[in-house]
């Protein structure tokens, strides 16, 4: 394998304002997720979504769906439900639902969060629901939601809740894109936004078919996707599905599903090409068993956004799929421009010693280097709001 000395950091820059503020532009369409309070930075980069408008607003279209209420509707647990009338207070226990509420614009409505949704502008001005694990239903009762959204991982919260009086929607885990769609589709439905849900996948669908292209004939390179303490990302999982429509192979994937302890000789084995990463686990790249892998070797990390890369909803699928799909194109030039060189034409185009030359003068320990072959050096600015890897395999999601 030839040598890449380079860092892979396909990190998130903030570019947008959106009404002064930086944050999730309210409206039909897709839009920015920035920091919230206390949290890093987000994508900023919006395209109009499905309606392929440069930021503008969303066209009328007297053929959208609307939303039918009273609506009878059966969850996850098999729980039957009927919402009388359009839900005005809703409460989300996991972000990925708080965060498909903020793209069709409808935060408005919601009024209880968890610690981490924090990302998403406007978030701190919502009642956090948050335990130290899990939900806090007292504050829950506090927010006095007449719905609330309880993804995958909130599994265990469901049953509480429901006895304390409220109306509880659970959903099923999402694994892959098509899984994500039928959460927004519902999500759509219970929220009265069923018109911003089709455009919001329509947009998805669109944005995937377009990397998909774009990676149809990439030399995959061998990816892994560590959580720390062993743990990594395996096969079906949501995770995964990103990680093969960027463009990458999931080495983790063969074997296992969901999220293995994987030992040493495993991984070193496995010999991933690229690393993912977020703010707080960039360093381990440095540790063992990952600094044997070619990855290690060779410094080839992806700085990816946590919230996106760990949260089931369509923005995460966009914008982790882009950022993916860059670095895997981006190391895939970089390797076919370093096997299309010749050591004969390199020593060739070596010029000979000159005895009577100056010898070079020493390297000064206080300059900075501000390069480096390969990709370069990137430096993010996103304080990632990641705090353990049970908080990544159950509270992001």
């Amino acid at each position: 394998m030839t040598r890449i000395n380079a860092i892979l950091v396909a990190a998130i820059v903030v570019t947008a304002l959106v009404g002064g503020t930086a944050g999730v532009a309210t409206g039909s369409g897709p839009s920015a997720i920035v920091a919230g309070d206390g949290a890093d930075a987000d994508v900023a980069d919006i395209d109009g979504g499905a309606n392929g408008l440069e930021g503008g607003e969303a066209t009328a279209d007297t053929t959208a769906p609307t939303c039918e209420f009273p609506l009878t509707i059966t969850d996850a647990t098999g729980e039957e439900l009927t919402i009388e009338e359009p839900p005005e207070r809703i409460v989300t226990t996991n972000p990925s639902a708080a965060q498909v509420l903020w793209e069709f614009g409808v935060e408005d409505r919601v009024v209880g969060v968890t610690q981490f949704a924090a990302y998403l502008d406007g978030a701190a001005e919502k009642q956090d629901v948050s335990a130290e694990f899990g939900i806090d239903r007292e504050l829950v009762a506090d927010a006095d939601p007449d719905l609330i959204l309880a993804p995958n991982a909130s599994a265990e919260d469901v049953e509480p809740l429901r006895n304390d009086g409220h109306t509880v929607y659970h959903f099923t885990e999402a694994k892959d894109v098509d899984d994500i769609a039928d959460k927004t589709d519902t999500i759509g439905k219970v929220a009265d936004a069923c018109a911003e849900a089709e455009e919001t996948n329509t947009w998805m669908y669109e944005e995937v078919e377009t990397v998909e292209e774009r990676t149809a004939e990439f030399d995959r390179p061998a990816a892994l996707y560590p959580l720390g303490d062993g743990f990594v990302v395996a096969g079906d999982t949501f995770t995964d599905e990103i990680m093969t429509i960027g463009g990458t192979d999931n080495v983790a994937a063969a074997e296992h599903t969901g999220y293995p302890q994987l030992s040493d000789e495993v991984v070193i084995e496995a010999d991933p090409e690229l690393i993912l990463v977020t703010g707080e686990t960039a360093g381990i790249i440095d540790e063992e068993p990952y600094a044997q892998t070619t990855a290690g070797i060779e410094g080839n990390t992806v700085e990816m956004e946590v919230h996106y890369l760990n949260q089931p909803a369509p923005r995460s699928v966009v914008e982790s799929t882009r950022t993916l799909a860059d670095a895997a194109e981006t190391y895939q030039e970089v390797a076919a421009d370093d096997e299309g060189t010749d050591e004969d034409d390199v020593a060739e185009a070596t010029p000979e010693p000159d005895d009577d030359a100056e010898a070079a003068p020493e390297p000064d320990d206080d300059a900075t280097d501000v390069s480096a072959p390969g990709f370069g050096v990137g430096v993010t600015a996103l304080a990632v709001f990641l705090a353990t890897v049970g908080a990544i395999l159950l509270g992001r999601r």
